[in-house]
């Protein structure tokens, strides 16, 4: 598939001619643009509304998706995010190796929300925008998932090094994509 550069103009739908707009497209990122908003307004019991009935949805704080650190959530537990104030360890901090262990809603403000996603500057769909050095098996994880990879360049200022990118993937459940993954990835050690 490509990419999108996303007009930063409010109200302004997304064209482009050099990428695929079939309505399998502009469906997937309509989806995908109303989680984002979910997430970014902490609306949690909307957002459960979207997460895959059967298979919950998977939190992976990096590129490298590993089923067996990082958390997966079902519906339910969505809902409750703001009430949870459990700690999980979510997987563990890149260079240190230390464990992330927060709330829910701390880490969705350091791993979810710690950009404003909804104003991305390029709009990956089924296609990862940028990788660091983690290794990159989201196509591998999750082989029936269709995402859309929000991503931001990083600044001159600080050598491009505070890049960062949200992919939200989807799987089918009974003819409707489902929410399967949010994936945060940004540059690591």
């Amino acid at each position: 598939m490509g990419w999108l550069p996303i007009p930063k103009g409010k109200g302004e739908k997304l064209l482009t001619s050099d990428v695929n707009t079939c309505v399998s497209n502009a469906k997937l990122v309509e989806l995908a643009y109303n989680v984002l908003e979910e997430i970014k307004e902490g609306d949690y019991k909307e957002l459960a509304k979207y997460v895959h009935p059967e298979y919950g949805v998977v939190f992976s704080p990096y590129a490298t998706i590993n089923l067996v650190t990082n958390k997966c959530f079902t519906a339910a537990q969505v809902e409750n995010f703001p009430q949870d104030g459990n700690k999980y360890v979510w997987g563990l901090f890149d260079g240190s190796g230390e464990p992330i262990e927060m709330t829910p809603v701390e880490y969705f403000a350091r791993f979810v929300m710690d950009k404003d996603f909804t104003q991305a500057e390029q709009l990956g769909i089924d296609k990862i925008i940028r990788s660091g050095n983690a290794l990159e098996n989201i196509d591998e994880v999750f082989p029936n998932a269709r995402y859309v990879d929000f991503h931001f360049e990083g600044s001159p200022e600080n050598t491009g090094l505070d890049w960062g990118s949200l992919r939200l993937g989807f799987e089918d459940y009974k003819g409707e994509l489902r929410l399967t993954i949010i994936l945060h990835s940004e540059w690591t050690i």
